[in-house]
Formats: C-alpha cells, sequence, structure tokens
C-alpha cells in the first residue's frame, strides 16, 4: 500500500454533552476544506458512536492534530484529548477508517476503563487547595538538575499514561541543566499526594546530560537567563516567503569537517550569498558565536565557498550542519514521502558554536530548530556528524506526529527512532568521507576522524550493550533506564531487522552474540523496507505512550499495510521483535 500523509492546517475541536457526544451537526470544524475536513468529520462520528464507548466517555474534548490518508482512501484521524476541559496526558488516539468510511480500529495509550471508575472519571472533584499546587512548584523546583532560569509553571492536567486518569499538575520547569544543555522540565505531580508521577523534557538531546556533563568544562550559566530565553523563537516562514527565495538559489561549495567537500544550494543576496536553502524549504543555518541562548545570526559569505575543513573557520561546522540537514530533508522526501519536518514544505534551521566546550547536540520544539555543540577541543569534535542531524531533526518529526513522551518505555522509542532514521540517512548519503554504519555519533570522535571503519561510537545499534550501559534484550524494568539506554532493545531490533544476525564490519560477533532468543538463522529485509515499517507504524499506530509491546503491535501493522500479513516483511518484523525479547 502507498501511503499520502496530509498535512493538518488548524485544529478541530469536538465537545461532549450530556448523555454522550455531540453528533457531527454540534462540531465546530475551523478552516478545514476536501478530503480532510471530511475525514475528520467521519472520525468523530466513528467516536460518537456506542462502539468507542469502552474508551470514550461523557466530558472528553478532542483535538485533531493530523490526518493522513493513504492512496487507497483508508484514513487515520489523530486527536489530543481534554476530560472535563483539562488537557489529558496519555489520552491521545488515532481513529482509523477504511475506503468505505467504516471504523477499522483505535490506536490510543491504554487509556482503559474498568468497572467501577466511570463513575469515579465523572465526579471527581477538580478543586485543589492553592497550597496543592504551591506544593506541586516547589517540589518541581527541588528535583530539577541544573540552574533554573524562572518561577515554575503549574497546568492542572489529568495524567493518564498507562493508568487510570488522576488529577495532577504538570509543573514545567526552564533553566539549564547540568551539561548546558537548556532545559524544558515537566514534572507531574499527583494534586492529592504530591508524589511525582513522570519527568520529561521538551529538549531531546543527542546522548544522556549526565555523560555529556562528565565530557565537557562546566561553567556557571546564570547571567543567560536574566535577559532572555536560553532557546529563541524563530519567525514563521510564509508559504508566500519560502516562494520568493526560490528564485534566488544559488550553488556554493562547501569545505566540511567531516564529509569532505560538498556541494550546497545557497540563497544570493546583495553582495554575496547567504547558507538558506530556497529548494529545502528555506532551511538555513546561524552562528551562536559560544552564545547559549538566542538564535545567532544566518551565515553569509562573498564568493560561494564556505569552510576550511578546520575548526579554524567557524563556517566549516555550519556547512556540515546543512549538509545534514538537506540530507535529511531529502531523505523524508524521497524515500518517505514527507516534505520537511512538520509536512509543510517548510524549513527548520540550525544553530551552530553554541557555548563552551559543550559536548552535545539538541532539538528544540520551542525554536524549531537544531543545535550543535563544537565538543571539547580534545576527544570530541564539533557534533555535526550526518547522523546527528538526521537524528535531531526526527525528534522534530515524532513530536508532530505519535508525540512519543520523552520517559519511560515511550522515551526509549523516541530516541531508538531517532537513531533509526539518522543511520538511514547516513546510509542514503553513502558519503565516501562518513561511511555508512550501525554506529551512532561515531564521527564526532577526533580519534574516528579519517578512519574507514572506526569500532568507538557513541551507541551500538547492533550490540547496544558495547556501551557499557544499553541493555541488548528487552525486560520488564528498562522503562526505569535514561531513555539514551532504553532505546538500545528497539536500536537492536532495527538492526536485525535490516540485516539479520550477521556481524557488522570491525566486529566479530556470532549470531548466538547479535540475538537474545538462539534465533541465529534470523535474515534481514534491508534498511529501505525496515525504516519504512518504523515510519509507518510512528505517524499511524503509535500514540503518546506506545510501549515496547505496543510498538511490537504498531510495526506489525505497518508492515501489514505495506506488504501483506503474510509477507516475509511481517514475519521478519515478528522475528526481529522477538530476537531482543519484545514478544
Amino acid at each position: 500500500m502507498n501511503c499520502k500523509t496530509n498535512k493538518l492546517a488548524v485544529a478541530v475541536f469536538v465537545a461532549c454533552n450530556t448523555g454522550f457526544f455531540a453528533y457531527a451537526s454540534d462540531i465546530k470544524i475551523i478552516a478545514h476544506e476536501g478530503t480532510e475536513r471530511a475525514a475528520v468529520e467521519q472520525a468523530l462520528d466513528h467516536l460518537n458512536s456506542k462502539s468507542s464507548s469502552a474508551l470514550i466517555l461523557e466530558g472528553d474534548s478532542f483535538v485533531a492534530r493530523d490526518v493522513i490518508i493513504d492512496t487507497d482512501g483508508a484514513q487515520h484521524v489523530r486527536f489530543d484529548r481534554k476530560l472535563r476541559g483539562l488537557r489529558m496526558i496519555g489520552g491521545d488516539v488515532v481513529v482509523h477508517s477504511n475506503a468505505s468510511g467504516e471504523m477499522v480500529g483505535m490506536s490510543h495509550s491504554n487509556v482503559v476503563e474498568k468497572s467501577g471508575n466511570v463513575a469515579k472519571r465523572r465526579t471527581q472533584d477538580l478543586t485543589v487547595h492553592h497550597d496543592a499546587e504551591m506544593a506541586a512548584r516547589n517540589q518541581a523546583k527541588a528535583m530539577f538538575r541544573g540552574v533554573s532560569r524562572a518561577d515554575a509553571v503549574a497546568e492542572k492536567v489529568f495524567y493518564a499514561r498507562d493508568r487510570e486518569p488522576v488529577l495532577a499538575f504538570d509543573v514545567l520547569v526552564k533553566g539549564m541543566s547540568i551539561d548546558g544543555s537548556p532545559s524544558e522540565m515537566h514534572y507531574i505531580i499527583d494534586a492529592a499526594s504530591n508524589t511525582l508521577l513522570d519527568s520529561f523534557d521538551d529538549v531531546r538531546t543527542l546522548m544522556s546530560r549526565d555523560v555529556a556533563a562528565n565530557l565537557q568544562m562546566l561553567t556557571t550559566f546564570e547571567s543567560n537567563f536574566a535577559a532572555q530565553d536560553s532557546i529563541g523563537a524563530a519567525a514563521p516562514l510564509t508559504a508566500k516567503s519560502v516562494s520568493s527565495l526560490a528564485k534566488a538559489a544559488a550553488t556554493g561549495t562547501g569545505n566540511s569537517l567531516i564529509s569532505g567537500v560538498v556541494s550546497l544550494t545557497t540563497n544570493s543576496i546583495s553582495g554575496g550569498y547567504e547558507l538558506r536553502d530556497p529548494s529545502r524549504g528555506s532551511h538555513y543555518a546561524t552562528n551562536l558565536s559560544g552564545s547559549t541562548s538566542g538564535n545567532g545570526s544566518i551565515f553569509t559569505d562573498a564568493d560561494n565557498t564556505w569552510g576550511n575543513s578546520a575548526t579554524s573557520s567557524t563556517q566549516t561546522a555550519a556547512v556540515d550542519a546543512v549538509y545534514g540537514q538537506n540530507l535529511t530533508w531529502d531523505f523524508y522526501k524521497s524515500v518517505l514521502g514527507r516534505t520537511g519536518i512538520a509536512n509543510d514544505g517548510r524549513g527548520a534551521f540550525s544553530r551552530v558554536h553554541y557555548g563552551s566546550n559543550y559536548v552535545n547536540a539538541f532539538w528544540s520544539d520551542q525554536c524549531f530548530c537544531m543545535t550543535y555543540g563544537d565538543g571539547n577541543g580534545s576527544t570530541y569534535l564539533p557534533l555535526v556528524a550526518i547522523d546527528v542531524a538526521g537524528h535531531e531533526m526526527t525528534h522534530g518529526v515524532t513530536s508532530r506526529t505519535a508525540n512519543l513522551t520523552y520517559s519511560g518505555e515511550s522515551g526509549g522509542l523516541n530516541e531508538a527512532i531517532s537513531d533509526m532514521v539518522g543511520t538511514s540517512v547516513e546510509f542514503y548519503a553513502n558519503n565516501a568521507s562518513s561511511k555508512p554504519n550501525y554506529l551512532i555519533g561515531e564521527r564526532v570522535f577526533a580519534s574516528n576522524n579519517g578512519v574507514a571503519t572506526p569500532t568507538t561510537a557513541l551507541r551500538y545499534m547492533f550490540k547496544p550493550s558495547l556501551d557499557g550501559k544499553s541493555p541488548d534484550c528487552y525486560t520488564s524494568t528498562i522503562g526505569s533506564l535514561n531513555v539514551h539506554y532504553s532505546s538500545g532493545v528497539a536500536n537492536h531490533f532495527f538492526y536485525l531487522l535490516s540485516e539479520g544476525a550477521v556481524s557488522p564490519a570491525g566486529f566479530s560477533l556470532s549470531a548466538t552474540q547479535l540475538v537474545c532468543n538462539g534465533n541465529t538463522a534470523l535474515a534481514g529485509i534491508g534498511r529501505t523496507a525496515a525504516i519504512k515499517i518504523v515510519y509507518r507504524a510512528l505517524t499511524t499506530y503509535m500514540t503518546s505512550s506506545t510501549n515496547y509491546k505496543s510498538a511490537r503491535t504498531a510495526t506489525l501493522k505497518a508492515a501489514t499495510d505495506l506488504y501483506g500479513g503474510t509477507s516475509a516483511q511481517y514475519n521478519a518484523v515478528a522475528a526481529a521483535w522477538s530476537a531482543v525479547s519484545v514478544n
């Protein structure tokens, strides 16, 4: 099955009336036309139906966030949920309909009602004492690891990730974390007991902040908080501005640090060129010049030759960042059919030279941008490798689709999917100076510069335990790990699905060492089929609270859609999950 994703321009809202749902005539749908509007209306009708009563009750309301319409007419509408006017964390649902308009299923975050709980959900007192909110804010500030920039902000919510909905506070603490990364930490605190239910950061880093903090020279960042946010807000590109920029495209030469000499599409301006690509949504690169705040200045040049293949030129890291940005854009468009991170044809941007001795990279939804540190000047180069760019941009894609919560098993899957795309982009590039492999971040190590087959990396997809912290095989306690380590099992699955139980170049691992269940005959289906299945699962069947068991189900459904339920690809997905102990 070929699939087409349609962007959702504006939210759609439906509220419940007494007895059950409002019907379509009572639903307010704003600025939707054609097939998208019809798909949302149809999905809302399905939510109205009595067949949905196990999951959808009086008091629920929904906002449509994404619509996917397959080429055969099947429709998948993703909704966020509120309960009695409060945002429900873990309440999102995807309604699936066939080409005839019949509902064929719902993907949801395990918000399953049990006997006796319905009445509790409808009558729970939403009033909390002011002291409860204050206590939640104080607890969140005390748990924050780093320097907070402003007072904590608390929002009353329902929390329903893998549990019955409970009244809670989502307390947001912004600041600088222990490794120098900006942080937007959410602490979910039970409104009645003041106990911590969950925590996660909206800023998605390449590696664990604890590890990164040990790799670099820490400095004091309080001065950065006085006047402005640690992450700037980018001015949105309009379709008109992107179109006008396309007329000024030029071809430049980039002398990169990691990937050799590369061709860049730049933008002609008065007196020279700027490092903006009109052909790819007008995405661009800026120089932070060591700052940890704001968005920096866009790179410009007089002769359209950028960088000098060394860190002595500030342009060099920008060349690598833009090259990786271009490759990721092209990979998503040509392989997965997605145009831009938000699938709206508009580009993001990359900020380079963040901070001092910063050994990390991160994605932020607030600025809709990637940010790269310069490394520590010895062990680590600037973190602008191809797979790092693909990794960070994919965090943006995930936030606009399944929005996998960055904690527990869903957080591990979030990280893993970024790794899967990152390595897929590296293979797509097939760059002779940065040969593709199933290592993550290997080219940010100075010792690997010029090495054809490196063996040192941040993560090892084929044998995650080689990093000393990531498990190879699933266990029920994996959700307690940092998301950069719990990701290992899904990375392992992807390698086995792509390549089978075969040792990669540079490593001498037996088939027995590569699987958890003794299935040494496991065969792969190739990277392209594997990443198409994962992407289909992410965008169509996963929700914010998808765990490993649900990921197995989602990828099997995706394999069925793309290749058929009796196909070799379907069977390989099942076998690869079993080979990492996800059964």
